[in-house]
């Protein structure tokens, strides 16, 4: 979410200056030829670069001890756990607008997909909304029509989480209800097979206390895909304290076999996306709350003069105003920083049920098709 950001300055001072930051123990400077990076250890000063292919490791995946390398290799010979790491059947709980965007990226990448929620109408609604979308990309020519009616087909619909039995992986896509999420993990630790991976699209909270409803905590991650699912290309990936090496890698294929690119993030409250985003957009509320701005100026000043696709403004009416207030009061609670305060103009929208596009109504009023007034 956002813009793209532009290349790293250059090392001052020559090549002999190793940079400032070191993520890993070793010294790491860019190297010229794309694709790689030159690494020079600590503690040996005159040693001369030497190259190493970035595309072996990427900084924030977990490297394996080779103890662990040892355990796998023993696994894959005889354990059909590990060998089912391919996923086949995948389930999505909650068909809102995360679950429904996550549900039709799946099914358009060809897996089989089981998605539930608790009544009957909330299924219909998320169907409907696959089916606005997939019309949506068949307009731009971006698929054909049968391809859009194969994606629709391949997503069965159920208000019985028990049918989740047959899962290889599961993504749970409700609110961000921690107390929910942790009753719907535990329910599905004791419905899905042993090898499955349960993983939550949770965008702040924490990814170990959810976990810890379930006696597989090993088997359990963070996958955030961003709003809305279908059209943007990144997807947040967030170990717990307690999940394995082959979790991990398991989840990030399969997202890649989404045609989605991954970013690695620690287990810290709003992890790396919304710990960024949510202050930005906070601080907006703030300076138009304080009367420096109005809100057209201030998202025109931060569409333009940031290249965003959206000002900050804008963008907090389409993911919803009661998001991102949940989200900056799990990211002021978890790290006690009065930087992450929600802004009081903020909180008073929401309780105004002001919500934004979902509403009609937030920081800008909106015609039923979507648009401003």
């Amino acid at each position: 979410m956002g813009g793209e950001g532009g290349g790293s300055p250059s090392q001052p001072g020559g090549s002999d200056l190793p940079p400032p930051f070191d993520p890993t123990g070793s010294a790491f400077r860019t190297g010229r030829r794309s694709g790689q990076i030159q690494v020079r250890k600590e503690g040996r000063p005159g040693d001369r670069w030497s190259r190493w292919d970035v595309s072996q490791h990427r900084v924030g995946d977990p490297s394996p001890s080779e103890a662990e390398r040892k355990r796998r290799e023993s696994e894959m010979k005889g354990a059909p756990e590990v060998a089912s790491r391919v996923v086949r059947a995948m389930g999505v709980v909650g068909a809102g607008q995360m679950g429904s965007g996550i549900a039709q990226v799946a099914a358009a990448a060809k897996l089989e997909v089981l998605m539930v929620d608790k009544t009957e109408q909330a299924l219909a609604n998320g169907l409907q909304t696959i089916r606005e979308s997939l019309e949506r990309f068949v307009e731009k020519e971006a698929i054909t029509h049968e391809q859009a009616q194969e994606t629709i087909g391949r997503i069965r619909v159920t208000t019985h989480l028990k049918e989740m039995g047959d899962r290889d992986f599961v993504i749970e896509a409700i609110g961000e209800d921690e107390d929910l999420k942790r009753t719907i993990f535990n329910k599905l630790d004791r419905i899905t097979p042993k090898h499955a991976i349960l993983a939550t699209n949770t965008s702040a909270l924490s990814i170990t206390r959810i976990a810890g409803a379930t006696k597989r905590p090993e088997k359990v991650l963070g996958v955030h895909f961003l709003n809305p699912p279908a059209v943007v290309k990144l997807v947040e990936i967030t170990k717990g304290m307690g999940t394995d090496y082959d979790t991990y890698h398991a989840a990030k294929e399969l997202v890649e076999s989404m045609g989605k690119v991954t970013c690695t993030s620690a287990d810290r409250p709003g992890f790396v996306i919304n710990r960024i985003l949510m202050p930005m957009i906070n601080e907006a509320f703030f300076v138009l709350m304080e009367g420096v701005s109005s809100a057209e100026e201030i998202d025109l000043g931060l569409h333009l003069g940031t290249n965003l696709p959206l000002g900050p403004l804008s963008l907090a009416d389409f993911l919803g105003l009661d998001v991102c207030l949940s989200t900056l009061q799990s990211i002021h609670k978890g790290t006690g920083d009065g930087k992450y305060r929600p802004c009081p103009l903020l909180v008073q929208y929401v309780d105004a049920g002001k919500l934004g596009r979902k509403t009609g109504c937030g920081v800008y009023t909106y015609f039923t098709s979507g648009g401003k007034e």
